[in-house]
């Protein structure tokens, strides 16, 4: 029974968006159970195909899913609901560790790398023009060849997100699994339902996804899997050689499966990158300048197998047609010009993560946080430490935002705290997490 909602509409897609609207605003839960095909058609007075068509919109736009005899039901995360809505806003006087931002003492700043692009004659793109100026897809490649990269041409695209959900549309169609970390970025978790795409998690230890899980995954019929190579977040985690190794021997088996990997945290970490691109046919690795550089300059390298790139351009050209050659001229300004030191930010960033990990520790409170700006710490009651800590003057991003399976947790990035912080925090936190825990591996 539907109770107080009903669904309605004559056309698939007005069914279709009546069904959204009921998501949206909360008449229909995550796991309520649809009208069967038949008994909608017959209230709406409409064809039975007519539904079936809405219904199969919904599953694609993920929205919805169906389990054979059990019928179809909302999605227990809809991709109409995002994790974005777990959002804790932090009141006046509450300190926010919840938004994931990078330090702004440590970005550069932008005015010169803007005027220098500004200046340049060629920075007055017209129609016609390559996509990717080539200047910076020679220096990103160089950078790519360094880091031992395989060979692959260059694109750009606006932001990590962005490229991962052109690399996944290149290959993939509803319906199709999705291999994801578990926890994991809280974004890929909702765009891959987005996609109509079926997502299935993969525990992550502070060395990166593990390989048994990753072979379960694939056994089991995914056709894509997405990787984190270092500052993973939530967690930190961070792909080390013996992982590499591990990863790159199951990906060997399944050969043709889409493999995504996203360094966003290639210039704000001191880890080696020990990258798995190559180990099958179809692969994308993507470097975003967001936490090195600024989040608002939205560009991202991309680099893979000349056919997902060739993809991935051709989608691109009807859509935005090319990230704004302008901006990529100003982030090869930035990095020919050594506008971050990344020694330096890595180092303040670690210092402060690794200060509060132990603080956590003598206070009898586990915590993860390998690499990056962030510190995964398991809880007994999410929702009450989340509530705790707010009412403290910490706000948390709730482990809800990453999570699918794993147990309950908030994720508190560091990038904001000071040497002074991190007594106060941490006895907030051990006050806040409940009984404690040992630290979780999925």
């Amino acid at each position: 029974m539907l109770g107080e909602y009903r669904i309605s509409g004559r056309r698939a897609s007005e069914i279709a968006a009546s069904v959204e609207r009921g998501v949206g605003s909360g008449d229909l839960p995550p796991g309520h159970v649809l009208p069967p095909m038949r008994e909608l058609a017959a209230r709406l007075e409409v064809n039975s195909n007519t539904v079936a068509a809405a219904y199969r919109t919904l599953r694609e736009r993920g929205v919805i899913e169906t389990a054979g005899r059990r019928g179809s039901r909302v999605r227990a995360a809809p991709a109409s609901t995002s994790r974005g809505s777990l959002r804790i806003e932090a009141p006046p006087g509450v300190r926010d560790l919840g938004e994931g931002n990078p330090d702004p003492e440590l970005l550069p700043d932008l005015g010169p790398a803007l005027a220098a692009a500004a200046a340049d004659a060629e920075s007055h793109g017209l129609y016609g023009q390559a996509p990717v100026v080539p200047e910076f897809a020679a220096y990103a490649r160089a950078a790519l060849d360094a880091d031992g990269v395989p060979a692959g041409p260059v694109a750009v695209t606006s932001g990590a997100l962005d490229a991962i959900e052109r690399a996944l549309a290149a290959h993939l169609r509803p319906g199709d699994t999705v291999a994801v970390e578990d926890p994991g970025w809280g974004s890929v978790l909702d765009l891959v339902p987005a996609l109509g795409l079926r997502a299935v998690p993969v525990g992550v230890d502070d060395s990166g996804p593990l390989a048994a899980d990753v072979e379960r995954a694939l056994r089991s019929g995914a056709r894509a899997l997405v990787v984190t190579c270092r500052a993973q977040n939530p967690t930190g985690a961070s792909v080390d050689a013996r992982r590499a190794r591990e990863l790159r021997a199951v990906l060997a088996r399944h050969p043709d499966v889409l493999l995504i990997e996203d360094d966003h945290g290639h210039a704000i970490v001191d880890l080696p990158l020990h990258p798995l691109a190559g180990a099958t046919v179809h692969w994308a690795f993507i470097r975003s300048a967001a936490k090195a550089y600024g989040p608002d300059l939205r560009v991202a390298t991309l680099t893979g197998d000349a056919v997902t790139v060739d993809r991935v351009e051709g989608r691109q050209r009807l859509g935005p047609g090319w990230v704004s050659r302008l901006l990529q001229r100003a982030v090869l300004h930035l990095w020919t010009s050594g506008a971050v030191d990344t020694g330096t930010v890595a180092r303040s960033y670690g210092d402060r993560r690794d200060a509060l990990i132990q603080a956590l520790a003598e206070r009898g409170v586990s915590a993860r946080g390998r690499s990056g700006m962030n510190v995964w710490v398991p809880v007994s009651d999410e929702t009450g430490a989340v509530a705790r800590l707010l009412h403290a003057g910490w706000a948390a991003a709730p482990g809800a935002r990453f999570r699918l399976d794993t147990p309950q947790a908030v994720r508190l990035t560091v990038s904001p705290l000071t040497a002074a912080d991190i007594g106060p925090l941490a006895d907030a936190v051990a006050a806040a997490a409940g009984p404690a825990r040992p630290v979780s591996y999925g």
